[in-house]
């Protein structure tokens, strides 16, 4: 089915703003902006979207499901993309996770690290990047490992031979005021600091993985390495 033309019209437009505003972020705070990796967000969006989208610069994709990449990405071939997993993985998807993403944002309990790790034997995958999600917000709707436990995930994961922890990933509470969003982000970069300076990133920086369509330009300014961007790039998803 062919998609409506005002469904990719101003694709190009809106992802220009959106690396405005992330380089005017960086500035603002004398980062570079090529430190920050921008995500484009394209769950429930369809594959003639997501086409255009690499088609006018796209390189990193995020979607939410693996049931719905996997039809994408099958659909798209060889399209280069770099494809990151930013929700919830259940334990018995992990294999097909495994091999579909170059990253894993969401890992969130030993038990998941396990099921990947097992996974990357059987696929025969040397390394795959993750980061850990951390809820920091403590809603029974997110997902995440406490910070309190967090020190103990970190060591089990290091323990794997094929995971490789490539820093940190949370999502905070909404707020229609994006201020109030700002404590969340620094305490996740004052987590990330701290496992930093204790060698578990080992000569990595420890990623930043935090900040949406709303709020990415205070994540920025907090110390975000990778932003999530989905509705200011895409539009309003489709139900």
């Amino acid at each position: 089915m062919t998609e409506p033309i005002e469904a990719v019209a101003g694709l190009r437009e809106r992802l220009d703003q959106v690396r405005e505003k992330i380089e005017g972020g960086a500035r603002r705070c004398g980062r570079e902006p090529k430190e920050i990796t921008l995500v484009a967000v394209s769950k429930t969006q369809p594959v003639s979207v997501v086409r255009e989208a690499l088609g006018v610069g796209v390189t990193d994709v995020g979607e939410n499901r693996v049931q719905e990449a996997e039809s994408k990405i099958a659909a798209l071939g060889n399209q280069p993309a770099r494809w990151h997993l930013i929700g919830h993985l259940q334990g018995n998807k992990a294999r097909r996770a495994v091999k579909l993403f170059s990253v894993i944002h969401t890992l969130d309990s030993v038990s998941l690290a396990d099921r990947l790790e097992r996974a990357c034997v059987e696929e025969d995958r040397a390394e795959l990047p993750v980061l850990i999600q951390v809820d920091l917000s403590g809603e029974v709707t997110k997902a995440g490992v406490p910070a309190t436990e967090l020190s103990e995930l970190v060591k089990s994961v290091n323990q794997c031979s094929r995971l490789c922890i490539q820093g940190l990933m949370t999502l905070p509470p909404f707020f229609e005021d994006a201020e109030r969003v700002r404590p969340f982000f620094r305490r996740l970069r004052e987590l990330r600091d701290e496992l930093q300076t204790a060698g578990h990133f080992g000569d990595g920086r420890g990623e930043l993985s935090m900040g949406m369509s709303y709020d990415f330009e205070v994540a920025i300014e907090e110390g975000a390495t990778i932003v999530r961007v989905g509705t200011a790039i895409f539009g309003e998803r489709n139900p």
